[in-house]
């Protein structure tokens, strides 16, 4: 029950043909938090592409009877998705794939661009027919154009990477090479893997290369574009260094997976010492630490490590049910909370409770896991967030796009505190995000405004119009 971010990719190649949809398929399954709303998978059996792509999670979309469909091949990519951009419809799934003069193409993109609208604008008076309206379609465009007058596929997505502007780590397939590219500021993580016979994988998280048995290897550089072939793999680093690295500093907070690496460092230790850093900035007098399920529990257990209060399972979590966002109207949605979390009496009845949580946007959600405690009996609730309030719009793939929703903007911490009826509230401040990674360059432009690349004048949507997402804390 926290915020969400939009995609995860994935894509292998072997030296061998193989079943590789369900070698994406499981990686997909080990990224489906990054996205709930489509996946697609598409296969490259020597170069003749075939793919499957729908509405829903990828157990519903892809059973068995699909898999089987989908033919054996050397290479193929895979995406999940949480649209930040565009509509919810089969249209928008990915990877979108792309027939051109000089070939096939398919491309899966996590992160959103901050120059989309502008870009849309001269493609499309250049007389580009979009039959989408993600990001994704407007860096396909742009690879495709650029790969008519370049002699390779990696030329074109170098000469294409000098118009973009924002977030985008891509993995993209062509009938004879799997490439993958990180934007020069690496706002979002990719990284790559191998396996013990020689398949070469890439993915959004460490966690899953770990799904198919890939080694990690490293993470893709920011700027770097990675070719995978035949012949092996090679690292161009043309665009690395052109911008100083803001990798999401929310990723570690919240969007990862704990289980996942990150520019190596631990997501797990991370939240570990977000909350460790919460017990000393708002000391509370509790008796029992309670996470929300589930980016809550890593802070909470370093609460309670940094405070000596005892550690609790207080609430529980459904598996079984889909996010928050998924429900159409708001008491649909305050009814999900109810269903997807409840209460242990025995943990909280008569205590005063520590709960820790990732974020507060809106307060709706907070506010009724407050009052599920309240009702279960506990005598007080003391809110603590492993996050600084939000305040600002994102512009690279965080579903925020108006200061408006934002409760943070309109109310203080004691009101808000009394809105979400905790008996006190504290943030993480946001001058100690960088201790919970231990190096500089992450972006906080959410929390503190400081956005890295220009504000785009026109971001061409609004989600909090459109669907009711996650964003409804």
């Amino acid at each position: 029950m926290g915020l969400h971010e939009e995609c995860g990719v994935f894509g292998v190649i072997s030296t061998k043909d193989m079943d590789v949809a369900r070698e994406v398929y499981y990686g997909l399954y080990a990224l489906q938090h990054r996205g709930q709303e489509s996946c697609g998978i598409v296969v490259n059996d020597d170069g003749v592409f075939s793919s499957y792509k729908d509405l829903g999670l990828i157990g519903e979309v892809f059973s068995e009877e699909v898999l089987l469909r989908l033919p054996k091949g050397r290479m193929a990519v895979g995406h999940v998705r949480y649209g930040t951009t565009g509509a919810t419809n089969r249209g928008n799934c990915q990877p979108i794939e792309v027939n051109h003069q000089k070939g096939r193409m398919a491309v899966a993109h996590n992160g959103n661009l901050a120059n989309a609208a502008e870009l849309r604008s001269i493609l499309e008076l250049s007389g580009a027919i979009f039959h989408t309206t993600s990001d994704t379609e407007i860096i396909a465009y742009i690879v495709t154009r650029e790969r008519l007058k370049t002699p390779s596929i990696e030329e074109a997505l170098s000469a294409a990477m000098n118009s973009l502007c924002g977030a985008y780590s891509l993995v993209l397939m062509s009938p004879q090479k799997l490439i993958c590219a990180r934007d020069p500021y690496g706002f979002r993580p990719l990284c790559y893997g191998k396996t013990p016979e020689g398949m070469y994988a890439v993915a959004s998280e460490s966690c899953a290369l770990k799904a198919i048995g890939a080694e990690f290897v490293r993470d893709v550089r920011p700027g770097e574009i990675l070719v995978f072939s035949k012949d092996g793999m090679i690292s161009r680093e043309e665009h690395c260094g052109e911008q100083k690295r803001k990798l999401c500093i929310f990723e570690y907070i919240y969007f990862a997976r704990p289980d996942s690496v990150i520019d190596g460092v631990s997501v797990h230790a991370a939240r570990m010492r977000a909350g460790r850093i919460l017990a000393k900035e708002h000391p509370a007098k509790a008796d029992i630490v309670v996470g929300v399920p589930d980016s809550g529990l890593d802070a909470a257990l370093g609460f309670s490590m940094e405070s000596g209060i005892p550690y609790g399972i207080g609430l529980i979590k459904n598996k079984y049910i889909g996010r928050t966002f998924i429900s159409p109207k708001q008491s649909g949605r305050l009814d999900q909370v109810r269903i997807k979390l409840s209460a242990i009496k025995e943990s909280v009845e008569g205590k005063r409770v520590v709960l820790v949580d990732d974020s507060i946007v809106r307060g709706t959600t907070s506010g009724r896991i407050v009052k599920l405690l309240q009702e279960a009996g506990a005598k007080e609730v003391h809110m603590r967030i492993s996050s600084p309030p939000f305040l600002n719009p994102c512009y690279y793939g965080t579903d925020i796009d108006s200061r408006e929703h934002l409760v943070a903007c309109h109310h203080n911490v004691e009101e808000t505190a009394a809105i979400i009826g905790a008996n006190s509230l504290g943030y993480l401040p946001v001058e100690k995000l960088g201790e919970l990674i231990f190096y500089g360059g992450y972006c906080s432009a959410c929390f503190d405004g400081n956005y890295p690349t220009r504000v785009p004048a026109d971001t061409g949507k609004d989600r909090f119009e459109r669907k009711l997402s996650k964003w409804d804390k």
